[in-house]
């Protein structure tokens, strides 16, 4: 019998994880890989806005190093409504507002906040952590299976045929790991649903939260728009809680600060949560992001030239891809739509290799790692099934000059199968 909690032995390692750790053994070894796993940016690629760091380093030198509050700095809160009420045209009071150590802490809180064992938490595959938090907190995995005809998003339909007693809805919009984007059409569905099955229920019985993560919502490329669920249909700020950061949209994944927002008596309890864990941001952090939120035109230059940046490495290697497709060797490529991700089809399976027969997605991923040195995640990582043959690629760490030398040595590796 283990001397362990049922969650330590239950827990699941990150495939991600694993990946990156073969990876920097063969990079420490001298191979040159094309590491696409990452959902992180090189900083010498995709730096902080300038104006951030100075404002951090300023922070720093005036000794703000103490225990932050429990919530959040009051001025941080304050920046944060008005950031969400210029992006999102939401209104959020402070007090609906918490700050954590980025989003991971705030999502958690809001798991353990909302879902009690064995509480049916329904989410995507492929969808990011949904399976661990759920599996975390020994909730009911409820998972719908996405596909490409819908954005990899769930419908309302889809939804419906599960909601009946749900206790949590997982959304992520841009959705990481496919980097597409929720229709306006269908988050407003899905949010009328969410209102209908609430109104049914009554007396003590839950009610059911939509926990809705959009790291990504400014990252989005041409005529694509993000649609927070709130500004669609107002009732919904009742049972939503979003969350929201500088990580992704401002490259600034290793400076911390993240934020939630939602009902006033849901946000008190993650507080008092994240009070006794302390996932606090640091104070030096909290201080700076606090007066660079209020700077529209700093944030506005800084996401110009760092979405072209981004956009300008998916849409090459997008191309890339189509043309390989076009030569008739099997792979395929969802055009992007937001944050730093593409997502790619390598139907390999059944496909012979050197003599050897490529009979699982892990030896798919593996052939690519050895043959092209391309490293990019397979999807069953992020929930899906393991036979699906899609893929991840993140450009966040991407050096755009060599996407070509990148793009032939994957030409070469799909040419010798057979």
């Amino acid at each position: 019998m283990s001397s362990l909690s049922q969650l330590a032995e239950s827990m699941t390692g990150s495939e991600i994880v694993r990946l990156g750790n073969e990876i920097s053994r063969r990079v420490q070894q001298g191979e040159k890989i094309y590491n696409y796993t990452i959902g992180d940016f090189d900083p010498h690629i995709f730096p902080v806005p300038a104006l951030l760091e100075d404002l951090i380093i300023e922070s720093y030198k005036q000794k703000n190093t103490n225990y932050p509050p429990a919530d959040g700095l009051l001025e941080l809160r304050d920046a944060v409504s008005k950031f969400i009420e210029r992006n999102d045209a939401v209104h959020y009071a402070t007090n609906e507002i918490q700050i954590a150590s980025g989003g991971r802490p705030l999502i958690y809180a809001a798991f353990k906040t909302i879902v009690d064992k064995d509480d049916k938490v329904i989410y995507a595959a492929p969808s990011w952590n949904n399976n661990h938090y759920t599996g975390m907190n020994q909730g009911g995995h409820c998972v719908i299976e996405a596909f490409p005809e819908n954005n990899f998003m769930p419908s309302a339909a889809d939804i419906a045929r599960q909601i009946s007693g749900a206790a949590l809805l997982c959304l992520c919009s841009p959705q990481n790991p496919t980097g597409t984007v929720m229709t306006k059409e269908t988050m407003e569905d899905i949010c009328d649903l969410v209102l209908e099955e609430n109104r049914k229920r009554t007396g003590k019985e839950k009610k059911l939260y939509l926990l809705f993560d959009q790291m990504y919502s400014l990252l989005t490329y041409g005529d694509i728009r993000h649609y927070h669920p709130v500004a669609l249909r107002p009732a919904m700020k009742e049972f939503t809680i979003s969350v929201d950061g500088i990580s992704k949209s401002f490259a600034a994944t290793g400076v911390r600060v993240g934020w939630a927002a939602g009902p006033a008596n849901v946000i008190a309890k993650i507080r008092a949560l994240l009070g006794h864990t302390g996932g606090w941001a640091p104070m030096a952090e909290q201080k700076a992001t606090a007066r660079f939120l209020l700077q529209n035109d700093a944030m506005d230059k800084f996401l110009e030239h760092f979405k072209h940046g981004l956009y300008d490495r998916l849409l090459t290697i997008y191309k890339g891809v189509v043309c390989l497709k076009d030569k008739g060797l099997p792979i395929d490529c969802i055009a992007p739509q937001a944050g730093i991700y593409l997502t790619i089809k390598l139907p390999l399976v059944g496909k012979t290799a050197d003599g050897k027969l490529l009979e699982t997605q892990k030896e798919v991923t593996e052939y690519l790692l050895n043959k092209a040195r391309l490293a990019i995640v397979p999807f069953y990582a992020f929930g899906a099934g393991n036979g699906s043959p899609w893929y991840r690629l993140s450009v966040g760490t991407c050096v755009l000059s060599e996407i070509p030398e990148m793009l032939t040595l994957l030409e070469n590796a799909l040419q010798e199968l057979s």
